[in-house]
């Protein structure tokens, strides 16, 4: 028979789709057409495939060979259909049974010399076979626990071509996938690292706990990127269905850790403000890849010297930040990530950032005002809380009596005011007062008494608070709510979260 069909999956953003490598042998001069919509990499695997098939001890068919790839109007990136083409191609040639390759998946690249290579995005291409029915796939050996993770799935590894044509034929074995591996060892910046700065650390803690975005402007040294490198620390572990889409995630850009598995901790990315338009929210030629704002999904992303980003890059995130989600459009098509994150931002007050504060900054008052003019309106509308952290001085790094509250401790807080808002939100999906809408929270029945509202009505009739602004700080007053332990939000929440989205919150005004 000079015909053959093997299963393998492509990519398309995070989305994968079961793809039907047909070879077909014909009488004809020799060549070899590949079809389907191939870029580059696809185009190149008649080089890879000949070599590794000769390397592995096979001959080489010296007829037409045609390669289609269905559907055919989908288009395909990477390398990683080299392995199914090789074999759709031996099994046309007659040199394999048909009957092992019915309901198989074959996903890897190959080298030259027969070796069978990683590639990127196996578990969404995984998780893929398996909704289409697929419940066997053979992946290269480096892949072969990420493969795993996926449940229902039969997953054999190879390394090697040769051992793969074995397998087929009945004689040789796939190797076995290693066992998975156990949860990381705790470790990680913690809370109780931090001196001082109470104000932060709450509004640190109201940010966990109701998924709110923060900004923190502060002279150096006053603790900003110790908070935000600490905010993942108290976040709670990522459940199955999160986990399975944030480690699908850094599958696909190539940043899984050797190990392969679920990734359980809130990621937490911290782009440099050189970073490109395209590094932070994703791009690239063919497939568009994910950036750090996708990367950051179900965790943190932190801009910290956030004036420094370029203005463009800046606003880019406007968008996202209100969608949960990176829609990338491009001339053959369209590429979405999720990307729903919490965004930290950190600024210094000024460009000479004296570390003393205003008493010995020298930039005028437009410089400053310039300076902190990048961080557009509309961007920090949409920023839930706005924190100005004052210099430590030397009563609060040297005479503390002991070790701050430790990110355990508050953790568990955030814990019981997320669960909280879980079970209130349950009938709707929602999972954290941030993703609740805000024309839901002012309706009967959570739309709150109208004297606990009555300064941000006044507010939002001067001009002084946007109709996002409005909602969002009723949404931190929920969360605030959550972490009292009250059911309802009252005047003092309200005016606390008015105070924390205002920017003009101090310490002693904050609950204890």
């Amino acid at each position: 028979m000079s015909y053959a069909r093997v299963l393998c999956v492509g990519l398309v953003g995070v989305t994968g789709h079961l793809v039907e490598v047909e070879a077909d042998l014909s009488q004809g001069l020799p060549a070899v057409v590949l079809t389907g919509l191939p870029d580059t990499a696809l185009h190149e695997a008649r080089d890879r495939v000949r070599a590794a098939i000769l390397n592995s001890g096979e001959g080489w068919p010296n007829r037409r060979i045609t390669v289609n790839l269905l559907p055919a109007m989908l288009p395909k990136f990477g390398s990683a259909f080299d392995l199914s083409i090789a074999i759709a191609l031996l099994a046309g040639a007659g040199e394999l049974p048909l009957k092992a390759l019915d309901g198989v998946v074959f996903l890897g690249e190959l080298g030259l010399d027969g070796a069978v290579r990683a590639v990127r995005g196996v578990l969404p291409m995984v998780a893929a076979a398996a909704d289409a029915g697929i419940r066997r796939v053979v992946v290269p050996r480096a892949n072969a626990r990420e493969a795993a993770v996926v449940p229902g799935i039969a997953v054999g590894a190879v390394d090697t071509l040769r051992r793969l044509i074995g397998f087929l034929r009945g004689n040789d074995l796939l190797l076995v996938p290693p066992p998975e591996a156990g949860p990381p060892p705790p470790g990680g910046p913690d809370l109780a690292d931090v001196a001082g700065q109470e104000l932060g650390r709450i509004a640190l803690e109201v940010a966990a706990a109701g998924g709110h975005h923060l900004a923190l402007v502060g002279p150096p040294g006053a603790g900003k990127t110790m908070l935000a490198e600490r905010l993942p620390s108290i976040l709670p572990e990522l459940d199955d269905a999160a986990a399975l889409e944030v480690t699908a995630l850094r599958s696909i850009a190539g940043v899984l850790p050797p190990e392969g598995a679920l990734v359980r901790r809130p990621p937490f990315e911290a782009p440099h403000h050189s970073a490109s338009l395209a590094a932070l929210v994703g791009g690239g030629p063919g497939l568009a890849r994910p950036g750090a704002l996708s990367l950051a999904h179900r965790g943190v992303l932190f801009l910290d010297e956030a004036p420094e980003f370029a203005a463009r890059t800046l606003q880019a995130l406007r968008q996202p930040l209100e969608s949960g989600r990176v829609i990338l459009a491009r001339a053959r098509g369209s590429t979405e990530y999720p990307a729903r994150v919490q965004l930290v931002l950190a600024a210094n007050p000024c460009p000479c950032a004296s570390p003393a504060g205003d008493q010995y900054c020298q930039c005028s008052p437009g410089a400053r005002r310039r300076y902190l003019g990048k961080l557009t309106g509309p961007l920090l509308d949409r920023i839930d809380i706005h924190i100005k952290l004052a210099s430590l001085g030397a009563a609060q790094l040297l005479t503390a009596t002991g070790p701050a509250e430790p990110s355990a401790a508050v953790a568990a807080r955030v814990a019981k005011a997320r669960a909280a808002a879980a079970a209130r939100w349950s009938g709707e999906g929602w999972q954290v007062n941030a993703d609740v809408p805000g024309p839901f929270l002012r309706r009967p029945p959570w739309r709150l008494e109208a004297e606990a509202t009555a300064s941000l009505r006044r507010g939002l009739e001067s001009g002084a608070l946007s109709a996002r602004g409005f909602d969002r700080v009723l949404r931190l007053a929920w969360t605030i709510a959550d972490l009292d332990g009250r059911d309802t939000p009252g005047a003092a929440d309200v005016a606390e979260a008015a105070q924390l989205r205002m920017g003009d919150a101090h310490d002693r005004q904050i609950r204890p």
